[in-house]
């Protein structure tokens, strides 16, 4: 009697998990499990880490917090003193990159180290590296992009990470840096996605949560740029905007 009991029980789990299985959102159902395997993987973690076995703990640990969206992964301490610092990059979660693309340019940037990286689409430096360009390259290039705003404040933010004095020097024997920004063009739904770092179908609390933690990072008061600050703030409006 106790087994039939047990059994229906199961069966009752099983259809009601079924049923919601078919009637969830893809993006939140995926969320959802990488949440429920990353739970479950930090209890295995727990039971070796107790055991002593923390060299096998530590790098499944990683992957667990990852799934579970803690990006500071290697701040985590075992008993004994053991931490995972030791072990680089591994901690990184998904998504800690974001793109956007202006008719000169397309930019890349890391969340954590705030760093720039770009390639030029069109003009004299088509398909050449910012970092492969001397001063000089990227004086001629600041007055080719000079007719697309976008264009113009991406390469300002890069030679802003680059180059301290590039403004006093590059305008020195011009008068294309007095522009009007005001061209500059509205993202579409795949561009705020990247710009946030997210893959398209992520939920409004992944869309807030993007923005909150990539707007604490690049705002302008923290060493951010204005531009980059302002296409954030214009993504997360983007796409609540669909909701």
């Amino acid at each position: 009697m106790g087994y039939l009991v047990l059994g229906g029980l199961v069966l009752a789990i099983l259809y009601f998990f079924a049923k919601w299985l078919t009637q969830s959102n893809p993006a939140k159902l995926a969320d959802t499990l990488k949440k429920l395997i990353g739970g479950l993987l930090l209890l295995v973690c727990a039971f070796l880490a107790v055991t002593g076995k923390y060299v096998v703990a530590a790098p499944l640990a990683v992957f667990a917090l990852s799934l579970l969206g803690w990006g500071s992964a290697q701040n985590l301490r075992f008993p004994g003193g053991f931490s995972l610092g030791g072990l680089g990059g591994a901690s990184k979660s998904a998504g800690q990159t974001s793109t956007i693309s202006s008719k000169f340019l397309h930019m890349e940037l890391d969340h954590d180290s705030k760093k720039l990286e770009g390639k030029v689409l069109a003009g004299t430096f088509a398909g050449h590296a910012l970092s492969s360009l001397q001063v000089a390259d990227l004086r001629q290039l600041w007055r080719e992009v000079q007719p697309d705003g976008d264009s113009v404040a991406l390469l300002e933010a890069y030679l802003d990470s680059r180059l301290s004095n590039w403004r006093v020097d590059f305008q020195a024997d011009s008068t294309a840096g007095q522009r009007d920004a005001s061209g500059s063009s509205a993202l579409t739904e795949k561009e705020a996605y990247e710009v946030l770092g997210l893959a398209p179908g992520a939920s409004v609390d992944d869309i807030r949560a993007a923005h909150r933690r990539l707007i604490k990072r690049l705002h302008p008061d923290s060493g951010g740029s204005a531009f980059l600050a302002s296409k954030l703030n214009e993504a997360k409006d983007r796409l609540l905007n669909r909701h």
